[in-house]
């Protein structure tokens, strides 16, 4: 006789797939960190070699065939200074408004959507608005004040979202001591949800540090390629990316470039050491 019964299906076995699964996110993650280590080796390997105080300190000569990158560094640390200092008070004041003011309405869902949409426009067209409406239009030239506005407006998004998700994690338990103690909306906001989200939110800012130090594309249309120092926000500037692009692109001299690239590593690895320790330290006070 024919059974009509279906197949049995084979039944996988609970913890064979737990160990499967585990062993699939350690290789992926083992990858990842190879390629980054192997990245990381390439560049400092051949750019240490040229990290020597006259590197460091002098100003580029011959089209930056010589000398060092001293201008390139400070016209880094303005114009990151710059933008952080006009994206981090509207970002983070817009997560607040969302997440601790407003109600799920048409009004939030409307900033979330541009937010996002912001988000994913690439960094040269960012580069051509900032290009158009600051350089030209509002005449301001390329300076450290076109870039750092045009940067600040990238960078908005990622700090934006980090910051509100940070403030969506804080229990409502604290919100509602808080208020029991008689304390008002923006005392609560600044007294307690605002510290007790704060690794969340300098995670953000951190990540936004590291695109406005590795930019390339709107810099150069906004804040210019001049060697020289910048003596104000006014004045045009090369960033460190700029620099290493421009060697790099036109073979002007691949060990400076190599230099360049191993000072911009270095920078986002001690940015984001000393970040993540004071986020340890701030966790480790709060609880």
């Amino acid at each position: 006789m024919v059974s009509n019964r279906p197949p049995r299906r084979r039944q996988l076995n609970p913890e064979k797939t737990h160990v499967m699964a585990v062993a699939a996110l350690w290789a992926t993650a083992g990858v990842t960190l190879v390629v980054l280590g192997a990245i990381i080796v390439f560049i400092l390997v051949h750019g240490l070699p040229m990290l020597t105080p006259e590197f460091l300190l002098a100003s580029p000569q011959n089209m930056g065939r010589a000398g060092g990158i001293f201008p390139t560094i400070v016209g880094t640390l303005v114009l990151t200074a710059v933008a952080l200092a006009i994206a981090t008070p509207l970002g983070v004041g817009t997560a607040i408004y969302l997440t601790e003011y407003s109600r799920a309405g048409r009004t939030a869902a409307i900033i979330r959507f541009g937010v996002d949409c912001l988000a994913g426009v690439p960094s040269i067209i960012f580069g051509l608005f900032g290009f158009i409406f600051f350089v030209i239009y509002l005449k301001m030239g390329w300076s450290v004040l076109s870039g750092g506005l045009t940067m600040a407006v990238m960078i908005l998004p990622t700090i934006m979202r980090t910051a509100e998700e940070a403030l969506r994690a804080v229990p409502a338990s604290y919100r509602q001591v808080s208020f029991g103690t008689g304390a008002t909306a923006w005392q609560t906001v600044t007294r307690v949800v605002l510290p007790v989200a704060l690794p969340g939110t300098v995670t953000g800012i951190v990540l936004s540090i590291g695109r406005c130090v590795g930019e390339t594309a709107a810099v150069i249309f906004t804040a210019g390629t001049a060697l020289r120092l910048p003596l104000s926000v006014f004045s045009p500037t090369r960033t460190m990316a700029v620099h290493f692009y421009i060697l790099a692109r036109e073979g002007l001299s691949m060990p400076h470039a190599y230099g360049t690239a191993a000072v911009l590593v270095i920078t986002i690895l001690l940015l984001n050491t000393i970040a993540n320790a004071i986020m340890l330290r701030f966790r480790a006070r709060v609880t």
